[in-house]
Order: structure tokens, then C-alpha cells, then sequence
């Protein structure tokens, strides 16, 4: 998915609770998804249940039409299973026992727009998978709790490096976060590793979607040939966890975070993080 070329525009306060609505709608949608996935549920079914929750409640699917190589995308969510890292197209296999399935949801309410992600483990899974999946979280809310006025983008890319790093995961390079708004992807981008420059300065009003995306292995990836589905090159298994983030006089404070993700937030790494 693409970005345009445009200015930094910060939100106010009355914008930022519009673009609220619409995280909240993305996390209930989210929320329903990981309710139903269990070994039989297909990808397509749960981007159907997806959809039927942002519809009842007066929204609209962001990624429905957002264009591509392969022309533009035609589902409520992208589902990516195991070596898959983002944008998998929902199909009709069914998701087997011991996979990981990372969900990519995104909502417009009244023309402002909610974006995030989680992984799931589906049933027994082996140590090192879970462990990937709940470090790529860690990595998330320290990229939050980064993202204050004062700091720079560079601070929010290097605490979700060193998580990365700590654990010697393979971070994705050439997908990273974006800014939020009217638009799904919005410029500033957001690195979830050090670019080597100060970057911007964080200020109230600036809203972005942060997305740890971290691998068993490299962090090389390529692109399926159904045109969207990105995987690593290696073959080796990866985590996607996602939140809409508006920068507040008290810090951050997350438009994506459900009563689910609730009691996944712990400290150090949400210390001050606002819901």
C-alpha cells in the first residue's frame, strides 16, 4: 500500500475524538475476529464477520478499493498466516491448529479513519512462535509510549528496534508505520528502525499508525503473485501487532485499544500511555 507525497497535518482535539470513533469500531471489529478464529475458520469468513461489524455501526471498510499492482483490494481486513508478514488476501483454506494469523483492520466514520492490527496464536503453538508474536506487541507499546510532543520519530523507531533487537528478531524493513487522518496513509512515515537522522519533531495533534512488524529470520521479504500478499524471504515466521496513536499535551493516547487489548497492556512498556 502506498503512500501520497504531502504535508504533516496535525489534529485537533474535536478531530482527534472523530478519529476515536472510528478506532474503537476497528478494535470491536477486531475483537469479533479474534472471538471466531479457531483450526476450520477461513480467512474469508472472518473478513466477512469483519465487515458485518463496521457496516451495522455506520462505518465503512478502509481497505476496500485502495489500489495495487494487481489491481485494488476487495476485502475488509488482510489476513496473514505464518511466513505471511502483511496485506494476505482472505481465501477459503481453513486455518489449521498451531498457525499464527495476524488481522490488518481498517474503519472510515465520517470520513476519519481507524487502523490497526493484532496477531493471534491459534491453539498450541511452539514457544519461540508465541514468544515473537508477544515480543512484536512489547515492541508496539514502546513505540507508544515514545510517541510524545519532544521527541522524534527517530525515538519511537528505535524503541521498537531495540525490542527487535534484544530478541534477535529479523525487523521489516520495507513496510513500515504511516500518519493518520482523512486518510488511511498519511505522511509522516514511521520506521520501526533507526534511519541514521533526527527525523520529525512529535507535536500535539500529530496522529500515526505504529506496526512493529518482526520474523524468525531476515528481515528480507517478497511479494506473493497474487500481487498483495507479502512474506518473508526466508520462510520464516512473522508477527504484525498495530495502534492509531494520537499525540496529547499528556502524551500518547491509543484510538485502537479494546477492552481485549486492555489487559495486554502492561508496564514498563504503556507507562503513561493514555487510553
Amino acid at each position: 500500500m502506498l503512500f501520497d507525497r504531502r504535508r504533516v497535518t496535525l489534529k485537533s482535539a474535536a478531530q482527534i475524538e472523530r478519529m476515536a470513533i472510528a478506532g474503537r469500531l476497528v478494535s470491536e471489529a477486531l475483537d469479533a475476529v479474534g472471538e471466531a478464529i479457531r483450526p476450520g475458520v477461513t480467512p474469508l469468513q472472518l473478513d466477512a464477520l469483519a465487515g458485518e461489524v463496521i457496516r451495522s455501526h455506520g462505518g465503512v471498510p478502509s481497505f476496500i478499493g485502495v489500489p495495487g499492482p494487481a489491481g485494488p483490494f476487495a476485502h475488509t481486513v488482510c489476513v496473514s498466516i505464518d511466513d505471511e508478514v502483511v496485506h494476505g488476501v482472505p481465501g477459503s483454506r481453513p486455518i489449521r491448529e498451531g498457525q499464527l494469523v495476524s488481522v490488518d483492520c481498517g474503519a472510515i466514520v465520517d470520513g476519519w479513519h481507524g487502523d490497526a492490527a493484532r496477531t493471534w496464536l491459534v491453539g498450541d503453538v511452539p514457544a519461540a512462535a508465541r514468544q515473537l508474536s508477544e515480543a512484536t506487541r512489547e515492541a508496539m507499546l514502546a513505540g507508544v509510549a515514545a510517541a510524545r510532543p519532544g521527541n522524534s520519530l527517530e525515538d519511537v523507531a528505535a524503541a521498537i528496534e531495540d525490542v527487535g533487537l534484544a530478541h534477535g528478531y529479523g525487523i521489516v524493513r520495507a513496510y513500515v508505520g504511516h500518519g493518520i487522518g482523512n486518510e488511511m496513509h498519511e505522511e509522516p512515515q514511521v520506521t520501526n528502525y533507526r534511519t541514521g537522522r533526527k527525523g520529525r519533531r512529535i507535536e500535539v495533534g500529530l496522529c500515526i499508525a505504529i506496526e512493529p512488524m518482526f520474523t524468525l529470520g531476515g528481515f528480507e521479504t517478497r511479494l506473493r503473485p497474487d500481487g498483495w500478499t507479502v512474506a518473508t524471504a526466508d520462510g520464516s515466521l512473522a508477527a504484525h501487532w498495530e495502534h492509531s496513536v494520537a499525540v496529547t499535551a499528556a502524551g500518547p493516547r491509543i484510538l485502537t485499544l479494546s477492552r481485549d487489548a486492555v489487559a495486554q497492556v502492561a508496564p514498563p512498556a504503556a507507562e503513561g500511555v493514555r487510553a
